[in-house]
């Protein structure tokens, strides 16, 4: 890619959604990407992921989206999950405090397998449960301020702030690549490699289904 092509230029980053087993994670995912929710919708065995693209500063920008199992036995599946991404989700679901604890050791996990800036969003998911709330929103917000993280409270049961949720990482990533100077010949090969990286990975992955969640 030259100057000369920038206008109709295409970006893609890597995004992953990590957090504990049944924090609606796959259903975040399917709300953003196709408008709809299961509320039996089964437990995410190995990977799957959707696409979505965006319109920003009149280029086109695509999100491929990865959503993986929260379970301690398919932890094995990490380091090929992490490698690329430029964006994360960190959920816990408001009505279970232990998904919430869990929060640290998810970020951990995600920066001891970055290799690059990463966008981070804390999300406190099921927010339509509020009567019966375990996280409260102010504890959300002083987590995301001490870990350094954007922070949104979403539904994907009824859809509350789910689009901008992941609207604002995209964007996020799209500014942090902009700071990088996208006309540089080494950072554009980078964006490339990633781009054949992510597509090769994608051809590999399978979906399976096991075990109900929300």
């Amino acid at each position: 890619m030259d100057s000369s092509d920038e206008e109709g230029e295409e970006y893609l980053f890597k995004v992953v959604i990590i957090g504990d087993s049944a924090v609606g994670k796959s259903n975040l995912l399917s709300r953003y990407a196709r408008n709809e929710f299961n509320l039996h919708s089964k437990a995410t065995i190995g990977v799957e992921f959707q696409t979505q693209s965006m319109e920003i500063d009149g280029k086109e920008v695509k999100a491929q989206i990865w959503d993986t199992a929260g379970q301690e036995r398919f932890r094995a599946v990490t380091s090929a999950y992490y490698r690329g991404a430029v964006g994360a989700l960190v959920v816990y679901d408001i009505s279970r405090r232990t998904t919430f604890d869990s929060v640290t050791r998810w970020l951990q996990e995600l920066d001891s397998h970055s290799e690059t800036t990463v966008a981070r969003m804390l999300i406190g998911n099921k927010s339509d449960l509020d009567n019966i709330r375990d996280v409260s929103v102010e504890e959300g917000v002083k987590l995301a301020e001490e870990e350094g993280l954007f922070f949104m409270e979403t539904s994907a049961l009824d859809s509350t702030n789910v689009q901008k949720a992941f609207e604002i990482v995209i964007r996020e990533i799209y500014s942090n690549v902009s700071r990088k100077v996208l006309n540089s010949d080494s950072y554009k090969a980078e964006l490339t490699v990633n781009r054949v990286s992510l597509v090769n990975n994608g051809a590999d992955s399978k979906r399976h289904t096991s075990c109900c969640s929300r």
